[in-house]
């Protein structure tokens, strides 16, 4: 009986400890340094300052983002082949976390990807990487924005 009464307190240890692991201790995450604010996709949704959605429907997004072909065409680039020092592009204290949200609260962005070249897009990117997906980038590029001011990417990489 003592047995069991130890693994029936165990158990909820075990499933705690899974459930901390998978939201309180996330890899490295995706990271822009544009101007002078660090912004990163946060480890968890309950951490970010900013939560951004996807939409299939144009008619209800509030930023168009093209996904392009050509780096030259794109107002933000990324390239695992660009060499970068990965540890420092995170390493503000102050970063601003972005999450991406099934569904966002209202006043909160709402994304529209498209690989429509008569698109009228915001923004376009170029992403050709391992680390970051389109939509991660797209996220990034949202949160570190004023919706229609001018980005200058310093640094990228993922916080390590």
């Amino acid at each position: 009986m003592l047995r069991f009464r130890v693994l029936a307190s165990a158990v909820p240890l075990l499933l705690l400890g899974l459930f901390a692991r998978s939201e309180l201790i996330a890899g490295p995450q995706p990271c822009i340094a544009a101007g002078d604010r660090v912004v990163q996709i946060a480890p968890a949704s309950w951490m970010a300052q900013l939560h951004v959605g996807f939409t299939d429907d144009p008619s209800r997004a509030t930023v168009r983002v093209q996904i392009v072909d050509d780096p030259d065409a794109a107002d933000f680039a990324v390239s695992d082949d660009a060499v970068t020092d990965e540890h420092s592009a995170c390493a503000a204290p102050d970063n601003r976390l972005v999450a991406i949200a099934a569904h966002p609260s209202a006043g909160e962005p709402l994304i529209y990807l498209t690989h429509d070249a008569d698109s009228d897009a915001d923004y376009r990117i170029f992403v050709r990487s391992a680390r970051f997906s389109e939509r991660e980038a797209a996220a990034l590029l949202v949160g570190a924005s004023a919706r229609h001011l001018p980005i200058s990417t310093a640094a990228l990489g993922r916080n390590s």
